[in-house]
């Protein structure tokens, strides 16, 4: 497990390593300014090269390429003062000279509207996000694994059809176009009906009761991010279990006499569990990049909101920071995934 862990994680970090170098050539490579956009375009041309000096833009770009990296790794060569050193929040480690190797947190530089640290900004914006993940996952696992075993239990029916057209018809349509639905439906025309709002936050401000949660919001967000997933694991759910009911172990328990609902949950339901297991796992990284276009329909304050506002004011350190903060969710969820198959299934192996 020791060994399987460490192999991971190093394959997980030379992915984050491609994804640095990727997304930091594609941002320089794009049409825009930066200093022109903290300058303002009234700014002299001292001011301009101050700032650009003071965010490194100055420099050629592999020297550029090897800041930046510098900074986002964990382990990173800094001066060896206190200040160098209490800049990144870490602990010096290897002295070399007026430099140290240092122990830190990923610097993600800070953000051109805000001067703020772009790890601060993403923290700030995660909770928004990782809620209506969980909840859209919640729903997609809890509706599309017993949708499933209805259909499983009967093959070829009505029943069976209906549920197969209906994800079908849940994986084709697009998410932002079925979030633009079910916003005007049941959070504009139906709203009187439902209670519910076209836009909300998780927490609301209320004069006399204060700051308190409002989970209504969280509905309709969840329910447009959570279609898709829904359908996929109605249909993982379905073939997976009438796969496991045709095994002579099946036989075997209901010639014993076990009930039906001991044969199906006790016994071919575990086992049909490892691919849906394997799909919630990656789908839920997958549902918070996936949340962008969701929240921002929604007007919910996430990672996707903040993510695209920073991509239309022209403020990379944002962008570069969201992308690689999603990208190590995916190397992490895929290990906990492989972890949780291994568990669950005791004929895998790691390796």
């Amino acid at each position: 497990m020791i060994g399987f862990l460490f192999r991971r994680v190093w394959q997980g970090a030379l992915v984050l390593v491609g994804v640095a170098l990727t997304v930091f050539f594609l941002f320089n490579v794009l049409p825009g300014d930066p200093v022109a956009l903290l300058a303002g375009q009234r700014s002299d041309a001292a001011t301009r090269a101050a700032i650009a000096a003071d965010l490194g833009l100055d420099q050629p770009l592999p020297l550029q390429l090897a800041g930046y990296l510098n900074d986002v790794s964990p382990l990173g060569l800094h001066p060896r003062d206190s200040a160098g050193v209490a800049k990144y929040g870490g602990v010096a480690l290897l002295p070399l000279g007026k430099q140290a190797v240092v122990l830190k947190k990923p610097y993600l530089r800070r953000s051109f509207q805000s001067n703020k640290e772009v790890l601060s900004i993403l923290a700030d914006h995660f909770t928004g996000t990782l809620w209506l993940a969980l909840a859209a996952m919640a729903l997609a696992a809890s509706v599309g694994i017993a949708l499933g075993i209805v259909a499983a239990l009967h093959p070829h029916s009505w029943l069976d059809r209906a549920l197969i057209s209906v994800s079908v018809l849940g994986i084709s349509v697009p998410s932002f176009v079925a979030a633009i639905l079910i916003a005007m439906t049941f959070g504009f025309y139906w709203s009187h009906w439902t209670g519910l709002n076209l836009t909300g936050q998780l927490y609301e401000t209320d004069p006399f009761m204060g700051r308190h949660l409002a989970l209504r919001n969280l509905l309709l967000p969840a329910f447009a991010l959570g279609i898709r997933p829904l359908a996929v694991i109605v249909q993982l759910t379905r073939s997976s279990m009438l796969e496991v009911m045709s095994q002579d172990y099946i036989r075997t328990a209901r010639a014993k006499g076990l009930s039906g609902y001991g044969v199906v949950v006790g016994h071919a339901l575990r086992n049909a569990l490892n691919p849906v297991v394997t799909a919630v796992s990656g789908w839920l990284a997958s549902l918070m990049a996936g949340a962008f276009f969701i929240e921002y329909i929604f007007n919910w304050k996430g990672l996707g909101t903040v993510t695209l506002r920073a991509v239309e004011n022209l403020d990379f350190p944002v962008v570069m920071g969201a992308t690689i903060f999603i990208a190590a969710l995916f190397v992490l969820v895929n290990i906990v995934v492989d972890v949780l198959y291994a568990v669950l299934d005791p004929r895998v192996k790691l390796s």
